[in-house]
């Protein structure tokens, strides 16, 4: 199984995190994993984006473009920054909540997240738009955003990983007191 997979954000909302516990899953199964992170202005809301191969033969951890199987949006005008590396028929996990990127905020550009999801529904065959916002209201915080999108990978089938698999690796990088909740948000699924 190789899988290569684009995860992309703005900083703060755990995009490295989640890069680390798909890397922490594979290598439990024995799955060869390479990954390289670009975090640009991370703690002031700056681009962070991790590029992910798992699997056999791979010598270096960039994904060249058409070549993504997946993209995991935490923010949807990153997704579509990122869009050129996905492949034909690639999945898109992307949330539905936008992040003005400081970029935008410093220049005063006009920034949409609902043009980034109209565009994003025109040109992904295979796309998933999960209300992050809604889902993090129902269980109680925001901190869980990236365990949704992981939580929704894994439910799409295209992360080649299980639920118990993302599990265990969060009880390998996670402290136990935020098990429950992370289980909780991983295991949701109204999509």
């Amino acid at each position: 199984m190789n899988k290569n997979i684009v995860l992309c954000g703005v900083g703060g909302q755990g995009t490295v995190l989640a890069s680390k516990l798909i890397a922490a899953a594979a290598m439990e199964k024995q799955i060869p994993v390479m990954s390289a992170e670009t975090i640009g202005m991370a703690q002031r809301g700056g681009s962070v984006f991790s590029h992910l191969r798992m699997g056999e033969g791979i010598h270096s951890p960039m994904i060249a473009r058409h070549q993504a199987d997946m993209i995991i949006g935490f923010e949807p005008g990153e997704t579509v920054r990122m869009l050129p590396y996905l492949k034909e028929g690639g999945q898109v996990i992307v949330s539905s909540r936008a992040v003005m990127p400081v970029t935008a905020a410093l220049s005063g550009m006009e920034y949409s997240g609902e043009k980034m999801l109209s565009y994003l529904q025109e040109k992904v065959e295979n796309l998933l738009i999960v209300d992050t916002e809604a889902a993090c209201r129902e269980l109680g915080t925001a901190k869980v955003l990236n365990i949704l999108l992981l939580g929704a990978a894994v439910h799409s089938g295209a992360l080649g990983l299980s639920k118990e698999d993302i599990e265990a690796a969060i009880t390998k990088r996670i402290r136990e007191k935020f098990y429950e909740l992370n289980f909780r948000a991983l295991s949701y699924d109204r999509y």
